[in-house]
C-alpha cells in the first residue's frame, strides 16, 4: 500500500500515523530512536506490507499489469490502490479527503526535525502538490508516475501507468473492493496486538 492507505490505516493516534507514514525510510534498528507510539506505527506499517504482498487478491492485481511494468508492478499497484481509496474516500472515512490530507501534512510538519532524511526531502513536494488528494484523479496520478519514472531513469515504464490503469480499471477496482476491507480488519487487529503485547520485533 502507498502513503494514503498507510495513513488511513493508522487509527486516530498521530504518533502511530507518523511512524506508519515514514516507515519505509526507517532502516534497520533506526526505529529504536523513536518513542513507543512511533515505533508502533513503524511495526504496523511493516505488518501491513507483508499482509498485502502475500495476499492472493493483490497478486491477482499485480499479474494484470506485470507484462507492462515487470519488477515495478508492485510499486505501480500500491499507487493504483491509493487511487481507488482516494476516489471512494467517503466510503471509508467521515472526514473529507482534503481535511484528512491536511491533518497528515500537519502531523509530519510538526515533527520535521525527527523525520528521516528521505522524508524530509520529499515532504515539500508532498505538501505543495497535495499528493494524498491528487491520487483521486488521473492528472495527479500522471504527475506522480512521471516523477517516479524519471527517478528510475525512464526504465520503469511508469510514465504510462495511467494508461495501464485505464485499460485494467474494472478488474483492478474489483480486486481493491474485495481486498481493502480485509486489510482494514487485519490492520485494526494487528495494531491492537502491538499495543497490548508490547512492541517486540
Amino acid at each position: 500500500m502507498n502513503f494514503l492507505a498507510h495513513a488511513h490505516l493508522s487509527g486516530n493516534d498521530d504518533e502511530i500515523l507518523f511512524g506508519n507514514f515514514v516507515a519505509d525510510s526507517v532502516k534497520g534498528k533506526q526505529w529504536e530512536r523513536y518513542g513507543k507510539g512511533i515505533q508502533a506505527g513503524i511495526r504496523l506499517h511493516r505488518q501491513i506490507d507483508t499482509f498485502t504482498d502475500r495476499h492472493p487478491l493483490v497478486k491477482q492485481s499485480v499479474n494484470r499489469v506485470r507484462s507492462e511494468y515487470g519488477r515495478y508492478s508492485g510499486v505501480v499497484m500500491d499507487i493504483y490502490y491509493d487511487h481507488f481509496l482516494a476516489k471512494g474516500w467517503k466510503q471509508f472515512h467521515t472526514d473529507e479527503l482534503g481535511d484528512f490530507a491536511s491533518h497528515v501534512y500537519a502531523v509530519l510538519t510538526r515533527r520535521f526535525l525527527i523525520l528521516p532524511d528521505r522524508t524530509k526531502r520529499m515532504l515539500p513536494f508532498l505538501v505543495a502538490q497535495n499528493w494524498l488528494t491528487a491520487y483521486a484523479g488521473f492528472p495527479g496520478l500522471e504527475r506522480v508516475f512521471r516523477g517516479m519514472d524519471r527517478r528510475t531513469g525512464l526504465l520503469s515504464g511508469m510514465g504510462d501507468a495511467v494508461h495501464g490503469l485505464e485499460k485494467n480499471y474494472d478488474g483492478l477496482q474489483q480486486d481493491f473492493a474485495e481486498f481493502y476491507p480485509k486489510l482494514r480488519e487485519f490492520s485494526k487487529d494487528t495494531l491492537e496486538q502491538i499495543l497490548e503485547n508490547g512492541l517486540g520485533q
